[in-house]
Protein backbone atom coordinates (compact mmCIF):
# COMPACT_ATOMS: atom_id res chain seq x y z
CA UNK A 1 0.00 0.00 0.00
CA UNK A 2 1.26 3.40 -0.94
CA UNK A 3 0.50 6.40 1.37
CA UNK A 4 -2.12 8.70 0.02
CA UNK A 5 0.12 12.02 -1.54
CA UNK A 6 -2.52 14.61 0.51
CA UNK A 7 -2.50 12.77 4.00
CA UNK A 8 2.12 12.67 3.27
CA UNK A 9 1.73 16.78 2.55
CA UNK A 10 -0.80 17.40 5.53
CA UNK A 11 1.92 15.27 7.20
CA UNK A 12 5.27 17.24 6.34
CA UNK A 13 3.07 20.92 6.20
CA UNK A 14 2.22 20.08 10.02
CA UNK A 15 5.97 18.65 10.69
CA UNK A 16 7.34 22.30 9.03
CA UNK A 17 5.02 24.39 11.22
CA UNK A 18 6.94 23.51 14.04
CA UNK A 19 10.17 25.58 12.73
CA UNK A 20 11.24 28.85 14.26
CA UNK A 21 10.75 31.31 12.40
CA UNK A 22 14.40 32.23 11.30
CA UNK A 23 14.54 28.60 9.58
CA UNK A 24 11.79 29.41 7.82
CA UNK A 25 13.79 30.09 4.94
CA UNK A 26 14.37 26.11 3.89
CA UNK A 27 11.09 25.21 4.51
CA UNK A 28 10.77 24.48 0.70
CA UNK A 29 14.42 21.83 0.77
CA UNK A 30 12.86 20.82 3.94
CA UNK A 31 9.67 19.90 2.80
CA UNK A 32 10.79 18.30 -0.17
CA UNK A 33 13.53 16.15 1.70
CA UNK A 34 11.06 14.97 4.51
CA UNK A 35 8.46 14.21 1.96
CA UNK A 36 11.00 12.01 0.24
CA UNK A 37 12.11 10.41 3.57
CA UNK A 38 8.47 9.79 5.00
CA UNK A 39 7.39 8.45 1.24
CA UNK A 40 10.57 6.20 1.15
CA UNK A 41 9.89 4.84 5.17
CA UNK A 42 5.97 3.97 4.50
CA UNK A 43 6.78 2.19 2.07
CA UNK A 44 9.18 -0.05 2.96
CA UNK A 45 6.90 -0.78 6.01
CA UNK A 46 4.44 -2.67 3.66
CA UNK A 47 1.44 -1.40 5.33
CA UNK A 48 -2.30 -2.33 4.02
CA UNK A 49 -5.29 -0.67 3.95
CA UNK A 50 -7.85 -0.75 7.28
CA UNK A 51 -10.31 -2.27 4.51
CA UNK A 52 -7.60 -4.93 3.72
CA UNK A 53 -6.53 -5.54 6.57
CA UNK A 54 -10.32 -6.28 7.82
CA UNK A 55 -11.25 -8.23 4.65
CA UNK A 56 -8.58 -10.38 5.85
CA UNK A 57 -9.71 -10.63 8.97
CA UNK A 58 -13.30 -11.73 8.03
CA UNK A 59 -11.62 -14.33 5.49
CA UNK A 60 -9.85 -15.89 8.72
CA UNK A 61 -12.91 -15.78 10.93
CA UNK A 62 -14.65 -17.63 7.94
CA UNK A 63 -11.47 -20.30 7.82
CA UNK A 64 -11.60 -20.51 11.43
CA UNK A 65 -14.95 -21.79 11.54
CA UNK A 66 -14.33 -24.42 8.84
CA UNK A 67 -12.29 -25.66 10.36
CA UNK A 68 -13.94 -25.79 13.88
CA UNK A 69 -16.71 -27.34 11.51
CA UNK A 70 -14.27 -29.87 10.04
CA UNK A 71 -12.35 -30.59 13.36
CA UNK A 72 -16.05 -31.71 14.62
CA UNK A 73 -16.29 -33.79 12.17
CA UNK A 74 -13.33 -35.75 12.22
CA UNK A 75 -13.87 -35.86 15.71
CA UNK A 76 -17.20 -37.56 15.10
CA UNK A 77 -16.04 -39.84 12.28
CA UNK A 78 -12.95 -41.19 14.31
CA UNK A 79 -16.12 -41.74 17.32
CA UNK A 80 -17.90 -43.85 15.26
CA UNK A 81 -14.98 -45.67 13.42
CA UNK A 82 -14.14 -45.89 17.50
CA UNK A 83 -17.33 -47.60 17.83
CA UNK A 84 -17.17 -49.98 15.19
CA UNK A 85 -14.21 -51.74 16.14
CA UNK A 86 -14.85 -52.89 19.03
Amino acid sequence: MSFKPENLDELVKQISNLLPDDLRQTREDLEKNLKAALKATLNKMDLVTREEFDIQQELLANTRKLLDELEGKVNHLESDISNTSK
